[in-house]
């Protein structure tokens, strides 16, 4: 099963910005979501959009689907203001919460959302490529969880989109159903087309983004590849036990960072593991439960939002 869709638009280049914000901000009442915030997003790449719950993330989304409008700053899809039709019908998106009807079955609701659209991707095409076939005369309320996650991401395709938003799209699904939809999210990619990402597993922004953007209280904090963003912080971690300090382990040669896991357990980030490690052991005897690895997108993230 694939997902090489066609393009909307011919000879799409991988450096092409589908879409962008530049220095927006979005306040609602006394709180600012967003502040001075820019984002690229380019054909042919996946952009992972992280941040705690309450971040901005949401309302990034929103005002590139058009339903918000900044107080302040650009936003353009195609170089249109997403609100414009035109620009709309060249979007397509998969939300967290989305439902439907529950009566309609899977092609029906299909055929709806691609009379939508000016130039919709064939019904047939799109039931195979996203798998629904044999479900295609099933009403949405009897599908698997899985079935309609799936269900959705279809809808997301119809109108063949140039920009793609998925907001947490394998969130319930099974570890199979989940590697189907990293597939997708890759053919969307190979296809030419601008996927923006929001997703809780780190794991899954490490596997498919090839642009990491780190959001915190609506401002951008770091930006880069998945490898930049890693070493940026340390190329590796040392979890251990020691009766050490903290103030003793920052003080330590090449220490970037360090997570107290509990009194005596540490996890320590640093640039150059070696050096720490004979620190470590000439200052403290006892050491124990020593383990050294490499440093993951998870490690960055959570050291660069404590230092934020």
């Amino acid at each position: 099963m694939t997902l090489a869709l066609p393009l909307a638009a011919a000879d799409a280049r991988p450096e092409d910005t589908i879409a962008s914000l530049h220095e927006v901000t979005r306040c609602f009442g006394a709180r600012t979501a967003l502040k001075q915030f820019s984002l690229a997003l380019r054909a042919g790449e996946v952009t992972a959009l992280l941040g705690p719950n309450g971040a901005g993330k949401t309302t990034v989304i929103r005002l590139l689907l058009g339903l918000l409008a900044p107080d302040a700053g650009r936003i353009q899809v195609l170089g249109r203001d997403p609100r414009q039709s035109r620009a709309r019908t060249a979007i397509g998106a998969m939300l967290q919460v989305a439902q439907a009807p529950n009566l309609l079955t899977v092609r029906e609701h299909i055929e709806l959302f691609r009379s939508y659209y000016p130039e919709p991707l064939p019904t047939a095409d799109l039931l195979d490529r996203t798998g629904l076939t044999p479900v295609q005369h099933q009403r949405f309320g009897t599908l698997s969880g899985g079935q309609k996650q799936r269900m959705l991401f279809a809808l997301a395709m119809c109108g063949n989109p140039h920009l793609v938003c998925l907001d947490e799209p394998t969130v319930g699904l099974d570890i199979h159903a989940r590697r189907q939809v990293w597939h997708d999210i890759r053919a969307l990619a190979a296809a030419g087309k601008a996927v923006l990402l929001t997703t809780h597993y780190l794991e899954e922004a490490d596997a498919l983004a090839q642009h990491i953007v780190l959001i915190q209280q609506g401002r951008l904090i770091r930006a880069g590849t998945p490898g930049a963003i890693k070493q940026a912080v340390a190329a590796g971690r040392i979890r251990c036990r020691t009766k050490l300090p903290d103030e003793v382990l920052r003080a330590c040669v090449a220490v970037v960072a360090i997570e107290r896991r509990s009194p005596q357990e540490v996890v320590i980030f640093t640039h150059d593991p070696p050096a720490v490690l004979r620190a470590l052991l000439a200052l403290d005897a006892t050491l124990s439960e020593l383990e050294v690895s490499a440093a993951s997108l998870e490690d960055a993230v959570l050291a660069m939002s404590a230092a934020a």
